[in-house]
């Protein structure tokens, strides 16, 4: 899959491009990409993808932005895997939102890219003051030649699937809703790095993976697998939160305590898959009593992954 940062002034080649933040790449992106990949197939022209960083709702509203169900090097990863030949990343800026639904068209999807066919969701908008949408696209593509067609919402037992659905229920602590709508178990992937060791003086060491996010959409203490250190899903207790007992701040840390497991691992880049939350974040008076409900996680996580063999 190729990968570009910027768009070019003038096409070189035609392509079927899809548009949207894919954050999650749930159900319903994949159908959407499922069917960008078929079309793009039928024409003989590459498969594409355009997203935005940072999401919009940062730059406007950070305050009241979503947390990020994927990284970006999530979402590439995710991407590849579903057989996308290129992403073309847009660099969201108030520059980039003064474009009128106009220019947006004229200077990126017919110059830039030279669109043959495009794939939106069926609530898309677009340009300065979000004044583009589905009507406009297809008045735009009659006039330039390119095709354009809308996405209908996926539901899954009468749900509408989303990326604020799958937000609500990881919030909520349902993991095993939140795999219905993704197609798989939520998972956050990352480097292991040296953390303060307070796992290991306490007899529970743990991997410290690194979060390049300020928020994330669950807390808590799960049963967990770690893939990515062998051709294995390692199983384990993950501890995402804040640590209230430590007293170490307010930024999330992602830990997990991996059974029957002694290896160096840092550098090691892995992804931890959450399949069962076991309990809320809670603080404890003590690293006894810290380290006497560990005792009690550890268990209840063999206990669930035992049910699951």
């Amino acid at each position: 899959m190729q990968f570009f940062r910027t768009i070019p002034a003038q096409a070189t080649t035609s392509r079927v491009l899809a548009i949207g933040n894919f954050d999650g790449l749930h159900l319903g992106h994949r159908a959407l990409l499922e069917r960008l990949t078929a079309t793009a197939r039928q024409h003989g022209l590459p498969s594409a993808v355009m997203t935005f960083e940072p999401h919009p709702r940062e730059l406007f509203t950070p305050e009241q932005a979503p947390a990020r169900l994927t990284s970006l090097r999530e979402k590439l990863a995710l991407l590849e895997a579903c057989g996308i030949d290129e992403v073309h990343l847009l660099h969201f800026s108030r520059k980039l939102a003064g474009l009128t639904a106009g220019e947006f068209v004229e200077r990126i999807l017919v110059r830039g890219l030279g669109v043959r066919h495009l794939i939106i969701g069926d609530d898309f908008r677009f340009g300065k003051g979000r004044g583009g949408d589905f009507a406009m696209l297809q008045e735009a593509g009659r006039q330039h030649g390119f095709g354009v067609e809308a996405m209908h919402t996926i539901e899954i037992d009468g749900e509408r699937v989303s990326s604020s659905a799958v937000r609500d229920v990881l919030g909520a602590g349902d993991l095993e809703h939140a795999a219905r709508l993704l197609g798989r178990p939520y998972n956050i992937s990352g480097r292991v790095v040296h953390g303060d060791k307070i796992g290991r003086k306490i007899g529970w060491p743990t991997a410290n993976i690194q979060l390049k996010r300020k928020r994330v959409a669950l807390t808590g203490v799960f049963a967990a697998t770690v893939s990515g250190l062998d051709k294995r899903h390692l199983p384990g207790a993950a501890s995402l939160g804040v640590r209230p007992t430590l007293g170490l701040g307010l930024r999330p840390v992602l830990e997990v305590h991996l059974f029957d497991f002694d290896q160096e691992i840092y550098g090691a880049h892995v992804t931890v898959h959450f399949l069962h939350k076991l309990r809320d974040e809670m603080k404890f008076a003590s690293f006894d009593a810290l380290s006497a409900q560990i005792a009690r996680d550890v268990a209840a996580t063999r206990k669930y992954f035992e049910g699951k063999s």
